[in-house]
């Protein structure tokens, strides 16, 4: 299955779409819109945020979080920090004027639009925005009436599946389709911040796909590109990577997030992991076959042979390069007799043999 999304196809067959998230690491309009920038210069399909209301999302202001942040970027030390998590969220905290100067920042670096959304009238706000996807949360791929509200949009609903079970992504993908919307991306999204290894199970893009029929996706929560180059190899269609200003920011996600210098890098990357996957059928470019007869092997005369003399095994050497009878037809050359002589260290032609 294809989705559409502006001039771009995500699906089989296509280039792995590459979203970049800046939702977990502005902090606020200004350094949203630099984001959006470095996504757009880096040649990202799409830049990510993350639309909610502090207020309304997190009941209890006390509720901390826990997270590991890049303390020295020279050693690779980490601090852990314990923190609000209200105190986190309001940190990126956008009104919805300044959403709007935002998504017409990124309209104008024809970058496509995602977001996250909370709450009912987040998805309505989005949609007025003329968003090109709405994205659930992990912790939100059990909330059905969030769900069946986006999905009426007719937008491209993304699943992120976090700590779900595949029974709990097949109710919210079947929700999405009740409401008459088949624009669906799974995410194979792992859990942690930063993903520890045993965590991530890329094994699960071809299982998604096998399982769903829709294009799968994976959400790197991980320092580098080295997982994404896996995800790639194993079928994902789409990759969404974190991207940040300042990677020892003191605040969740920054640490293992892209910069502005390696986030073109990174496409380059999936660019280039994708030329060199090449086809599944192993067909090859005339350029290929010259070079191969190159360096392959042909029959030559060991020894001089005269008109009308049978030819034995021990009279061919196979040397290079394999322009002339190649070895797998020795058997159509031993036991014929030759209709014209053959000089010693001649290359032997189908000419030089009789019936042929």
């Amino acid at each position: 299955m294809e989705i559409v999304i502006g001039e771009r196809v995500i699906g089989e067959g296509n280039p792995c779409f590459v979203t970049f998230e800046a939702g977990a690491t502005h902090t606020g309009e200004e350094s949203a819109k630099a984001l959006i920038d470095i996504a757009a210069d880096a040649g990202a399909d799409a830049i990510k945020f993350q639309i909610f209301d502090p207020d309304r999302l997190v009941a209890d202001r006390k509720q901390l979080f826990s997270y590991d942040f890049l303390a020295d970027r020279t050693t690779g030390r980490t601090e852990n920090v314990e923190e609000s998590l209200y105190e986190i969220l309001l940190r990126r905290y956008l009104d919805r004027d300044a959403w709007r100067r935002v998504k017409a920042h990124a309209d104008g670096r024809r970058l496509a639009f995602f977001a996250t959304v909370g709450f009912p009238d987040d998805i309505e706000f989005v949609k007025e925005l003329g968003c090109d996807s709405i994205k659930i949360a992990s912790a939100d791929v059990n909330h059905i009436p969030l769900i069946r509200q986006a999905a009426k949009t007719g937008l491209v609903i993304q699943l992120d599946t976090g700590s779900s079970t595949v029974g709990e992504i097949e109710l919210a993908v079947d929700e999405v389709a009740r409401s008459g919307n088949n624009r669906v991306i799974i995410h194979q999204c792992p859990s942690g911040y930063p993903a520890h290894l045993p965590s991530i199970h890329l094994r699960m893009i071809p299982t998604l796909k096998q399982l769903f029929g829709v294009p799968i996706a994976y959400s790197d929560h991980t320092p580098g590109l080295e997982m994404d180059v896996a995800a790639v190899a194993l079928g994902a269609n789409l990759v969404e990577k974190t991207i940040t200003l300042d990677r020892t920011t003191r605040s969740p996600e920054h640490m293992f997030s892209l910069e502005s210098s390696d986030a073109k890098q990174f496409i380059q990357t999936i660019r280039d992991v994708e030329t060199a996957l090449g086809s599944p059928r192993r067909a090859l470019a005339d350029e290929q076959l010259r070079k191969r007869d190159a360096i392959r092997r042909s029959a030559f005369a060991k020894r001089a042979i005269a008109a009308g003399a049978t030819i034995f095994e021990d009279d061919i050497e196979f040397r290079r390069p394999g322009m002339g009878i190649q070895p797998p037809f020795v058997d159509r050359i031993v036991g014929v007799r030759a209709v014209r002589p053959i000089a010693a260290g001649a290359m032997i032609a189908w000419g030089d043999l009789e019936n042929f």
